[in-house]
């Protein structure tokens, strides 16, 4: 009898003691499910009551197929484990029994969405027999995040089908996610004539699911301000998940129900020369309306819901109005405003030239008509003379002639001025501004420039004069705005008196102007110095007049230079003398030994003297620095 047949015998007797006994029966519990993450490690435990030791024991785990095929993955006696090969399992599955609390622990790595299955523990006992448990092996996946994207163009409210507001999708998630739209915070509710939400659902090769959502519905004018989002669930190991995308809006086009015109610029009261920008807006936003501005008879087209209107004139005061058409339902609409330009004519000065004898009182007025209050101020060459619309001038004077500037402002406006020019000519004698000096030095030979400045109307007549009557050609002569300027050349020959004389019809004045004549001569050395010819000028302007020479200012340059020459010449003279007279005493010169006399007498520091002998007289000559001569007593 083989060792086989012997077991068989074995186990039957044991069989029969229990059965003179009692039954005994093995127990196995298990969860009913098992949740992990795709990519986690899960374990699936089994629970097991046996009156049997564990060698008596024999288990075996199982998965059921999608075909509801079990496949055994494992294997594990008294002497025995084993790891089923060639199975999906095969290098990811390990399992750990717990003898003490009768545990068996199946540990699966590296979880798979196809790991998502039913899985059998089953336990036999040699006394107690054979029971199994069953646990459902869950596999989760999180999704990508959410995306949504809305519809670019616009959405009639007057479609008479729903029109799509945009799309949602979220992919890759485990088991298949579930999309709900929201609006302004409130779900929507699909399936109805208003309202269409069309899912559809993608397998990738990974097994994860892709779940699109699409929206379409009928909008309302209040829909331009909705936001519209979806949220997204998902089932994660214990529980459930929820993320939002981002809200959109859309564009609803809807008619208008009023239409608004304004002048947007410029701010304020308008005056002419101004631009106008005129904004035209219906309450709608339809791109099919058409914008036109009336202004009487005239029609402007609108761009841009704006129209400009340059340097208007009081002639576009009046009514605009605006219309609005809508080319899909012809349904037309106006707005109107009213324009008002202000102005300012020019200003008008009375009289314009004003000829007025010295003494008598001046009067003008300036006006300007406009359409609100005005200012008036006269100004003349800059400043400020007088308020108001009449220039009232007493007692005038030569000072008062000259032009003057009417300014006419509107203080409500920036800008708003206009001007006028009135000229005042004064009547009266003539009157020559007389200098600061007219008295002038000046060298003979020299020419001389003499102005003379004379204020009078009607203007003077000038003649230049000697003393003794003699009339000097003018140089030159200009009228100006505060007078007629007059100038004279004559040549410095003596000491001269000219006269400037001014008259007109109202009566005469003259001015006298005295030149000196300079002769400088140099009787030293017999050497005469002749100055250089040049040209003074006096004139009898207040302007001139600050540049007039004094006559003790008046020096000749040359004459210092001349003086310098001398001083010079005298000194080297000196310097010669005395070398002379050294040599001589030394017999350097005239032949002589070199045993001289010198003279016992001591020369004063500012008499250095030489003495000269000659072989035909004993009298010696002694030369002084200066020059002098001094005569010598013989020796």
């Amino acid at each position: 009898m083989d060792a086989r047949h012997s077991a068989c015998l074995l186990a039957g007797l044991v069989f029969l003691l229990h059965g003179f006994t009692a039954w005994a029966v093995v127990e196995v519990s298990m969860e009913d499910r098992v949740e992990v993450l795709k990519g986690e490690t899960a374990q699936i435990t089994c629970m097991f009551t046996s009156d049997d030791g564990f060698g008596a024991l024999t288990i075996q785990w199982f998965y059921v197929s999608k075909t509801g095929e079990k496949h055994s993955i494992y294997y594990q006696d008294a002497t025995t484990q084993m790891v089923e090969r060639s199975t999906s399992f095969t290098d990811r599955i390990m399992v750990n029994v717990t003898v003490a609390t009768r545990e068996v622990v199946l540990t699966i790595t590296d979880v798979q969405i196809k790991d998502q299955l039913e899985f059998i523990c089953l336990v036999k006992s040699l006394t107690d027999g054979v029971s199994e448990g069953r646990t459902k092996l869950l596999v989760f996946e999180r999704p990508d995040s959410p995306t949504i994207e809305g519809v670019q163009t616009g959405i009639y409210v007057y479609e008479t089908t729903p029109s799509k507001i945009g799309s949602c999708e979220v992919k890759n998630g485990f088991p298949k996610p579930n999309i709900t739209w929201y609006r302004n915070n409130a779900p929507i509710q699909g399936d109805s004539d208003e309202v269409k939400i069309m899912p559809s659902t993608t397998i990738e090769s990974s097994g994860l699911f892709s779940v699109r959502s699409e929206l379409s519905l009928k909008v309302m004018k209040e829909d331009k301000d909705a936001q519209f989002y979806c949220k997204v669930t998902y089932l994660v190991p214990g529980g459930t998940r929820m993320t939002e995308t981002n809200r959109i809006n859309i564009t609803v086009y809807y008619p208008s129900t009023a239409v608004n015109v304004w002048v947007e610029s410029p701010k304020g009261k308008i005056k002419e020369g101004d631009s106008i920008m005129f904004h035209c807006y219906g309450n709608g936003n339809t791109p099919s309306s058409v914008y036109i501005i009336k202004h009487g008879e005239k029609e402007y087209a609108v761009e841009s819901n704006t129209l400009i209107l340059e340097n208007v004139t009081r002639l576009q005061n009046g009514y605009y109005e605006c219309n609005s058409m809508d080319m899909e339902t012809y349904e037309e609409l106006s707005g109107n405003t009213t324009v008002f330009v202000h102005y300012l004519e020019p200003a008008v000065v009375l009289p314009t030239n004003i000829e007025i004898a010295q003494g008598e009182e001046l009067t003008a007025t300036c006006n300007a008509l406009s359409s609100l209050q005005t200012h008036t101020a006269w100004f003349k060459n800059g400043r400020l003379v007088s308020f108001g619309h009449t220039l009232i001038v007493k007692d005038v004077t030569f000072d008062t002639a000259g032009a003057y500037t009417c300014v006419v402002t509107v203080p409500e406006i920036d800008g708003m001025e206009e001007m006028e020019t009135l000229r005042v000519t004064v009547k009266g004698a003539p009157q020559i501004m007389k200098p600061e000096h007219t008295d002038l030095e000046e060298s003979v030979a020299n020419t001389v420039e003499l102005t003379c400045h004379v204020r009078g109307f009607p203007s003077p007549q000038i003649i230049w004069t000697t003393a003794d009557g003699k009339i000097l050609e003018t140089t030159s002569q200009n009228e100006m705005e505060d007078g007629v300027h007059s100038m004279v050349s004559m040549e410095v020959t003596s000491d001269l008196t000219a006269f400037c004389n001014a008259s007109n019809e109202y009566g005469a004045d003259a001015l006298a102007f005295n030149i000196k004549a300079i002769v400088y001569t140099t009787a030293a050395a017999t050497t005469t110095s002749t100055s250089t010819n040049r040209t003074s000028t006096l004139s009898s302007s207040t302007v001139q007049a600050a540049t007039a020479i004094p006559p003790k200012k008046i020096r000749k340059e040359s004459n210092g230079v001349i003086i310098a020459v001398i001083i010079i010449c005298i000194l080297l003279l000196a310097i010669l003398g005395s070398v002379l007279y050294f040599l001589y005493k030394k017999g350097k010169i005239c032949g002589r030994s070199g045993k001289q006399d010198l003279t016992k007498e001591k020369s004063s520091k500012d008499n250095i003297v030489v003495e000269m002998k000659s072989d035909n007289t004993e009298d010696a000559v002694l030369l002084g620095v200066n020059g002098e001569k001094l005569l010598r007593s013989p020796q």
